[in-house]
C-alpha cells in the first residue's frame, strides 16, 4: 500500500507548531508493512489542500490529510477534501445528535467555563462531512474525522490524531518488510555495498549517516522476506556492523 501523508496548518509552516504528526504517521504506517511515498506541509488554504486531494488520491493508495477539522474560520480540511473529490458538504445528522449531546453534557460540567468564555459551538459545521463519507468518531475530540474514497481525514491536534488512526489502522496492513543494520563505517564508504546489494537482490535500500552518539544505519526494505533477510546477510559479510543503540 503506497500512501501520501499532507499535514496541514499555517502554524507548522511559521514553525510556532512542531510536525510531530507526519513523523508519527510515518512510523506506524511503515510498521504495518505499508510505504509513504510523500510527506506534504501546506497552509489552511482550501483550494490547495483541494487540488493536491484531487490528484493525489489517483496517484496513491490512500492519502492521509490531518489538521484543519474542527469547525473554526481556519479548519478548512473537510470542505477542502470534498471539494478535491467533487462531493457536497453535508451534516450527518448522527454526529450532530451525537455532538449536540456532547455539547449539553460539558456545559452542565462547566457552566463557569461556559458563562466567562460565552462559548458557542457551530455544530452543524463540525457535523459536516464530504457527502458519502463514513465519519471516524473517538472520545478524544470534538470534531469526527471522516473517510472518503481513499481518503482519511484526521484531527491536526496529535492525541485526536492518533486515536482517529488507531480506528482504521487495519486498513493499513501492507506486506513490506524491513531489516536495520548498524555500522561505524563512514557514509562515504558504503557506496559499493549498497550498490552492490540492489544489484544482487529486490530490495530497496536506505543508508544514514553516523553521529557523535549513535552509529550509522543501513536499512534494507522490500516485499520478500527472505531476499530482505539474504540481503542484510549479504551485507554484513562486507560492512563493518556494529550493536544497535541503546535507547
Amino acid at each position: 500500500m503506497h500512501v501520501a501523508i499532507v499535514t496541514v496548518g499555517d502554524e507548522l509552516l511559521a514553525g510556532s507548531t512542531t510536525n510531530t504528526n507526519a513523523s508519527w504517521l510515518a512510523s506506524e504506517i511503515t510498521e504495518r508493512g505499508s510505504t509513504v511515498d510523500r510527506i506534504l506541509t501546506i497552509p489552511d488554504d482550501r483550494a490547495l489542500i483541494a487540488d493536491y486531494v484531487g490528484r493525489w488520491s489517483d496517484e496513491f493508495d490512500a492519502v492521509i490529510v490531518t489538521g484543519g477539522i474542527g469547525g473554526t474560520p481556519d479548519d478548512v480540511s473537510v470542505e477542502a477534501v470534498a471539494d478535491g473529490l467533487g462531493r457536497d458538504l453535508v451534516v450527518h445528522e448522527t454526529i450532530k445528535e451525537e455532538l449536540l449531546e456532547k455539547a449539553a453534557a460539558f456545559r452542565d460540567e462547566n457552566p463557569d467555563l461556559v458563562d466567562e468564555y460565552d462559548l458557542d459551538l457551530d455544530v452543524d459545521a463540525a457535523a459536516s462531512i464530504p457527502e458519502g463519507a463514513t465519519p471516524i468518531v473517538t472520545d478524544a475530540g470534538w470534531a469526527p474525522g471522516c473517510l472518503v474514497e481513499n481518503v482519511y481525514v484526521f484531527a491536526g491536534i496529535p492525541d485526536e490524531m492518533q486515536a482517529m488512526f488507531r480506528e482504521v489502522a487495519a486498513e493499513f496492513e501492507g506486506d513490506a518488510v524491513a531489516r536495520t543494520i548498524y555500522t561505524s563505517a563512514p557514509e562515504g564508504s558504503l557506496h559499493g555495498a549498497l550498490e552492490g546489494v540492489t544489484d544482487a537482490f529486490d530490495v530497496a535500500v536506505g543508508s544514514y549517516p553516523r553521529s557523535e552518539t549513535r552509529p550509522g544505519r543501513i536499512r534494507v526494505r522490500g516485499t520478500d522476506e527472505t531476499a530482505v533477510e539474504n540481503a542484510v546477510a549479504w551485507l554484513e559479510d562486507r560492512v563493518e556492523t556494529t550493536d544497535p543503540p541503546s535507547e
